[in-house]
């Protein structure tokens, strides 16, 4: 969906501050910035590319980029999509953004004033500590012993929370024969 709000406000801060380094990939936005480079959509191998170069990442909440950001160890700048401006359909990256802002992980600008004040401040924000761009061997074995019905129940956990560690979809297979 269009996230005009993100785009517009950077390219003001570009115009304002002269900043001739500045890059967006902008989306389907109906704007067209006039004071830095952009394109629509990059490729995933130059999107790759241009994030590894970047001193800062500025992007809306979406998992992918934060992630390949961490994956880089870049200083990550977010403004969250809101559902109420049409920028996305739910409200949910503003829990991903309350969640890794609280774990040292991104900064956030939770609106268009905060996003230009720290536009102004970006060699200040911090280099996250970098991530893998593979899961934990630990992680896999735990994802390959839950799916093959191996994962071991949490000690101390209830019946009714050990019932939906063993039957995540919420019910037993008994349960379904008797409900028939």
């Amino acid at each position: 969906m269009p996230f005009d709000r993100l785009v517009r406000r950077v390219d003001l801060w570009a115009q304002r501050r002269g900043r001739q380094d500045v890059f967006a990939q902008i989306g389907n936005t109906a704007f067209r910035p006039a004071h830095m480079e952009w394109t629509h959509f990059l490729d995933p191998l130059d999107y790759r590319g241009r994030l590894s170069e970047a001193a800062v990442i500025i992007t809306h909440a979406g998992m992918g980029t934060i992630l390949t950001a961490l994956e880089f160890g870049r200083p990550i700048l977010v403004l969250p999509r809101r559902a109420e401006l049409r920028e996305t359909r739910t409200d949910h990256q503003l829990g991903t953004a309350r969640t890794l802002v609280r774990a040292h992980r991104i900064s956030v600008a939770w609106n268009e004033d905060e996003l230009l004040h720290s536009l102004d401040a970006l060699d200040q924000l911090p280099a996250p500590t970098r991530i893998t761009s593979c899961a934990s061997l630990p992680l896999l074995a735990a994802l390959r012993a839950f799916i093959h019905g191996e994962a071991k129940v949490p000690a101390g956990a209830s019946t009714e929370q050990e019932d939906r560690f063993r039957h995540p979809a919420g019910f037993r297979e008994d349960s379904k024969k008797k409900a028939a």
